[in-house]
């Protein structure tokens, strides 16, 4: 017998020894001290009932919680830009990431196939997924990068990201952008961060190693790059070798792998093992060997001794103030009433962390500028985010990434005056520009966000980003046009968290943003054209929902993010003394993109006439409305896709409709590029088709500047007779 059940015997009849002496006392007295057990008892259930309440109240808010995007409800929630559900948490450029297993924007709701209405979501153009040869798709610890918050609306979640362990010895941090497929080998963009959290500054360059398993191929920038099976081997460039204690040197490369999937196993930085963690880059602590690129410039070190004051002013031939545009119905006129026609295109990087724009890490600016108005597009649609501009105008400065040995110029510059000098030369090669407010926030996927706003870039941000760059640049010409917000959008589930279109007052309603954001840019400038786009949704019947209280998605008509203009039928935009400044911006794609329903079967110039392009915005220009440019369309050179491109760029041909093609961006995952993946070759076979639809007159292309003439192949505006 266990000596522990003696006790317990032992302990029993001491117990009943004492309870009949207890008995005996209690005879007298006993009526008070059974009322202070009373007592004690009565506190504790007290105490009981109050810790229940206040369980219950906290479960009662952590329940409110969870509606306001700490759960995801729905595949169509974490959706990328033009509207699928993007496949992963990884992060996104162009927009519309797809679902994990189509190619999609608007893709029909799950449970209806066979609906006319796109899936709740528009994920597709600027973000490859991860898995997918079509799509841009968020860094794997990136899911804010640009995608709306799970439930579609832009509240905060409810538990805070906790922050990172700090790690002694050295780190490697390391994020994935836009992700496209180059003959079966999966590309991304791969940013590292190499953070020296050691005791002991590095003075004398710096090796790093990384094992990646089905490493097939790296073009890199920041740094040498060389593989050796699944070893990449990153040498520092002459600029970059110092690594002070707690700084971080950041590189990045275009990597593909034959698995389909990242995998990085180790790491080494000089032959000592490093901490790996995915997750965000650090960039507001580069050890620029010496050089603030957070406030002062990118690191002037290996670059050239140039002045920077004098690359940033304006060309000697510009003429100010005589290319302003203006309407007239539905057509573009110049200040002499001579129609015009913008054929543009998008270059994508202010938007995405980049802080300027992408490729710069494979290419240099001055060429490719020069190469953009020789090829003969007339106008670049810039993607930026308000949040950027609006460090700009704080005197914040965050880092511009790109290959500092191809870029030496550059160095010498913070990103705002990089910006400037590309407006310099644009201005040079006789371009104009036209930024686009493609997210709230500097994010890679948040052109998936549904409004503009979020929690962090409230309503009164934008309009102060879009004010700032209007009476910055009040006095360059270079800039003719400002896009408002790239592809508002919104299910009709997410109530306040979409995109409206009506004459009410709600903070969700595109028309009253657009109309009050217009009249702050125009009250500091009243020259610049005014780009205003579509939603996703409209109602099919004003009497019954007008104010888009249905959740029903049968009660709607669904085009692509930004496409839908229909509310300008009932709703016009009002720009008041300024009605000759509105230009109305949708967007579309092909089926690569999404199959929407209008695909479906054979389709051909009047079926997508009829089914998608007329209603949703054509009807515009065939009223004498007011102007239409088609902000984005493109897509891959392949079946079933270039059928509807041939379709498109015909319709774009026989109206002379104004456009800007998507895109020159080589990493644009769901569309591809008009630059290879060297970002320095031009995709032969696209150029040309694209060219069909160029301004030229004469075998020139035809520039918007009076007094420069575009590119080495082109005229000016002057010397142009105008369309007919």
């Amino acid at each position: 017998m266990d000596h522990s059940e003696d006790n317990q015997i032992e302990s029993a009849e001491e117990t009943k020894k004492n309870n009949a002496e207890e008995d005996s006392a209690k005879t007298t007295g006993g009526s008070s001290f059974t009322n202070r057990w009373v007592i004690i008892a009565v506190v504790l259930m007290a105490l009981v009932i109050v810790g229940l309440v206040i369980a219950l109240i906290n479960a009662k808010n952590n329940g409110d919680n969870s509606g306001d995007g700490a759960t995801p409800t729905s595949a169509a929630e974490n959706l990328p830009d033009n509207g699928t559900p993007t496949a992963t948490p990884t992060d996104v450029v162009k927009g519309n990431t797809p679902t994990p297993t189509e190619a999609g924007k608007d893709t029909p709701t799950p449970t209806e196939a066979g609906k006319d209405t796109p899936t709740p979501t528009e994920a597709g153009k600027d973000t490859p997924t991860p898995t997918e040869a079509g799509k841009n798709t968020l860094t794997p610890t990136e899911a804010g990068k640009n995608t709306p918050t799970p439930t579609g609306t832009n509240k905060p979640t409810a538990t805070p990201t906790p922050k990172p362990e700090e790690i002694d010895g050295y780190l490697v941090e390391y994020s994935t952008g836009n992700t496209w497929d180059d003959s079966g080998v999966t590309m991304m963009n791969l940013e590292f961060g190499i953070r020296n959290n050691s005791k002991a500054a590095i003075s004398d360059g710096w090796k790093l190693e990384v094992v990646i398993e089905g490493l097939a191929k790296v073009s890199g920038w920041n740094g040498s790059f060389t593989t050796k099976g699944n070893t990449l081997t990153i040498t520092n460039a002459n600029y970059n070798g110092d690594i002070a204690i707690g700084a971080t040197q950041v590189v990045g490369c275009n990597l593909g792998i034959s698995n389909g999937e990242l995998k990085i196993t180790k790491a080494t930085l000089n032959g000592v093992a490093c901490t790996l963690r995915a997750g965000v880059v650090n960039q507001n602590n580069q050890n620029n060997q010496g050089n603030n690129g957070n406030n002062g410039n990118n690191g002037n070190n290996g670059g050239e001794d140039v002045d920077v004051e004098e690359m940033l002013k304006r060309s000697e031939k510009a003429v100010q103030g005589d290319d302003w545009l203006h309407t007239d119905g539905r057509r573009i006129l110049d200040k002499d009433g001579k129609e015009v026609w913008l054929t543009g295109l998008n270059w994508f990087g202010y938007n995405t962390g980049t802080n300027t724009f992408d490729g710069l890490w494979n290419s240099k600016l001055e060429p490719t500028v020069k190469a953009i108005a020789d090829h003969g597009f007339n106008l670049i649609r810039v993607p930026i985010s308000a949040e950027l501009i609006n460090q700009w105008a704080a005197g914040v400065y965050p880092t511009a990434n790109y290959n500092h040995a191809y870029n030496p110029k550059l160095n010498s510059m913070n990103s705002l005056e990089i910006f400037d000098y590309f407006l310099a030369l644009a201005e040079a090669n006789g371009i104009k520009v036209m930024p686009d407010i493609h997210s709230a926030e500097t994010n890679a996927s948040g052109h998936n966000v549904n409004l503009w706003y979020t929690s962090k870039v409230a309503e009164e941000d934008w309009l102060k980003a879009l004010e700032w760059m209007a009476k910055r640049y009040k006095d360059n010409d270079t800039i003719i046009a400002y896009d408002l917000k790239n592809e508002p959008h919104g299910k009709p589930y997410e109530g306040d968290g979409a995109a409206v279109w009506n004459d009410s007052d709600k903070q969700n309603n595109w028309k009253r943003a657009a109309e009050k954001a217009a009249a702050r840019i125009l009250a500091v400038n009243p020259n610049v054209l005014i780009l205003v786009e579509g939603i996703e949704i409209f109602p099919k019947d004003l009497e019954t929902n007008s104010d888009f209280h249905s959740t029903n998605e049968k009660d709607y008509d669904f085009n692509w993010w930004g496409g839908n203009l229909r509310g300008v039928s009932e709703y016009p935009i009002d720009l008041g003394k300024y009605q000759d400044k509105l230009v109305y911006s949708p967007h579309d794609y092909g089926p690569t993109v999404h199959k929407q329903p209008w695909f479906n079967g054979a389709f051909d110039y009047d079926s997508l006439m009829k089914d998608c392009w007329h209603d949703n915005w054509f009807y515009i220009y065939e009223d004498n409305t007011a102007p239409l440019l088609i902000g984005e369309w493109g897509g891959y050179m392949t079946e079933p896709n270039i059928s509807w491109m041939k379709l498109m760029r015909q319709l774009i041909k026989t109206y002379h409709l104004s456009h800007t093609f998507w895109c020159l961006n080589a990493n644009s995952g769901d569309t591809g590029g008009l630059l290879l993946d060297d970002f320095t070759t031009w995709d032969a076979d696209k150029y040309a088709f694209v060219k069909e639809v160029l301004w030229q007159e004469n075998g020139k292309f035809v520039g918007l500047d009076h007094a420069i003439a575009l590119g080495v192949n082109g005229i000016t505006l002057k010397e142009a007779k105008g369309i007919k």
